[in-house]
């Protein structure tokens, strides 16, 4: 009899595990401030992340109208000064006010009785990824935290999930992917697995345009959810 591989939930980090959301902002802001540009409100740094620190950085800052008259003769060497400032203040306070969800614990406390194995996939980086989780105490829950820059690339494509399952010691064939955002719910799909969304978190388009196999509100609902992926896979 062949040995079915180890069920394996694969977890977004910001906006799925973790509001990270008022560290970022602050963050942001200080360098902001630095640099005499306006600071930005939460609403405004919300739909932002997911995408990596020099996309809230660069990308960010350049689309909105308002900073991007702020950033007139701001050119490519300094915003990338930011971005290193970004990351220096953002590591050094990564966790004043940023908390997992409501029922997140409880959840991974749930699948971890269960036997499942646990693993992050995130666009954060790498330590940054695990000194928020350590700092937060759920890292041991997880057996493996990866970042874009721990296999070179990073959602939507699907190979980052796939290469964080492998290093879980998951497989495709027995995983859900739980994440917040479009770039979440592509690369599931992608990597032909099924894709939970939760709705409380950074995206700025509405999940369900996106089509995941279920949308949640809370972590209480993912529970059932994932025990009956896994009970049809068995």
């Amino acid at each position: 009899m062949i040995a079915l591989p180890s069920p394996t939930i694969v977890f977004d980090l910001d906006g799925t595990l973790v509001d990270t959301a008022p560290d970022l902002a602050a963050t942001l802001n200080v360098v902001l401030t630095r640099h005499r540009i306006p600071p930005v409100t939460l609403d405004f740094v919300r739909p932002l992340i997911g995408h990596g620190a020099a996309a809230l950085i660069e990308k960010g800052l350049r689309e909105e109208k308002g900073l991007r008259e702020a950033l007139v003769g701001v050119g490519d060497a300094q915003l990338k000064g930011m971005l290193v400032e970004f990351l220096e203040h953002y590591e050094a306070n990564i966790a004043v006010d940023s908390r997992p969800f409501d029922g997140v614990v409880a959840a991974l406390e749930r699948f971890q009785s269960d036997g499942y194995r646990l693993a992050v996939c995130t666009n954060k980086r790498e330590n940054l990824s695990k000194k928020l989780l350590d700092t937060l105490d759920i890292s041991s829950f997880f057996a493996a935290i990866a970042g874009p820059d721990t296999f070179h690339v990073q959602k939507p494509d699907p190979q980052h999930i796939l290469k964080t399952l492998e290093a879980a010691g998951g497989h495709a064939a027995r995983a859900v992917m739980i994440g917040d955002s479009k770039n979440d719910i592509l690369a599931a799909q992608a990597a032909g697995i099924p894709v939970i969304a939760v709705d409380f978190g950074y995206t700025p388009e509405p999940v369900s345009k996106f089509k995941p196999d279920h949308i949640v509100s809370h972590y209480d609902e993912i529970v059932p959810l994932v025990r009956a992926a896994f009970a049809e896979s068995t």
